[in-house]
């Protein structure tokens, strides 16, 4: 039996639901895999603890596959893809439109996650004939409960780092009106995604086991999309979370946006490399971008 150590980006959700789905069913121990799940006390903890062999697998979001880019980094490929971006209440678009004072809730504020936030907003502007001053968008470092934040405190306009299959899904349950500013809206190539990521050294000695780790895996995404059901049932028994109707909603919205035929692809994160490039976030030379992926 081979153990394989994944590390998350946060904490434990449906989006994780392939690999919950490879340990609750015994399909992960059927292919010789002894798969631990370790959720991080900080987004980027996983980075770090790759670099330093400590686990073999991190999920996080594909830009920061180029933020915390190592030489020795790899890419096994995409689960997961959902709308993402910024969402404004309604009834304070018009604000936005008068480039008036706006105040954003986030789970991470630090000059790159704000910049790009702002480049959002700034192109969604544009695309509708008008201008946002940068001085005039306030980011307000808080959590992940946007919906609850914007709801509690009337001061906050809207919420950045927003996944649709949460955000939107609550959102619309609730009846919070909003404008959510995604790909579709704003001209920004999307990574409100999850990569797979390990490195050459864990490819090289643990090679046979992390093929079938992402044979299985890909297994349970077409088993999952095929028995939503007991997916959802999979979902609760093995995160003893209490059975609600929002995530029950959740868990709907997100089994489509699991990811089939999981494999790296150097053509699906191109556009989003050159975003961050044009905005001095991370520039990698080809060389350096071509070793992610071979």
């Amino acid at each position: 039996m081979t153990n394989i150590k994944v590390s998350l980006e946060w904490f434990l959700n449906p989006d994780h639901l392939p690999m919950v789905a490879g340990i609750a069913t015994g399909k992960y121990k059927e292919a010789g895999l002894d798969v631990e799940i370790i959720q991080p006390d900080e987004h980027y903890d996983g980075f770090e603890d790759l670099k330093a062999g400590k686990i073999d697998i991190h999920t996080n979001e594909p830009l920061h596959l180029y933020e915390h880019y190592f030489d020795g980094i790899k890419s096994l490929g995409c689960f997961f893809e959902t709308r993402g971006g910024v969402m404004i209440r309604a009834d304070r678009v018009e604000k936005l439109k008068a480039n008036g004072k706006i105040k954003i809730t986030t789970p991470a504020s630090n000059p790159v996650t704000n910049k790009i936030g702002f480049e959002i907003i700034k192109r969604y502007a544009e695309k509708n004939g008008f201008v946002i001053d940068r001085e005039n968008v306030e980011f307000v470092e808080t959590d992940f409960w946007h919906i609850n934040n914007m709801k509690n405190d009337e001061s906050f306009d809207g919420a950045w780092l927003c996944f649709y299959n949460f955000e939107g899904v609550e959102a619309e349950m609730e009846g919070f009106e909003n404008l959510f500013i995604d790909q579709f809206e704003s001209p920004y190539p999307n990574f409100s995604a999850l990569e797979f990521m390990t490195t050459s050294a864990t490819l090289s000695k643990k090679g046979d086991a992390m093929c079938k780790f992402m044979e299985v895996t890909n297994e349970m995404v077409t088993y999952i999309q095929n028995n939503p059901v007991d997916a959802t049932r999979i979902y609760y028994e093995y995160t003893q979370e209490e059975k609600t109707s929002l995530m029950d909603k959740i868990i709907e919205d997100t089994i489509p946006r699991l990811q089939k035929d999981i494999k790296a692809d150097a053509e699906r994160w191109r556009e989003l490399a050159d975003f961050l490039a044009e905005l001095d976030v991370v520039t990698l030379d080809d060389t350096q971008y071509k070793s992610i992926w071979k």
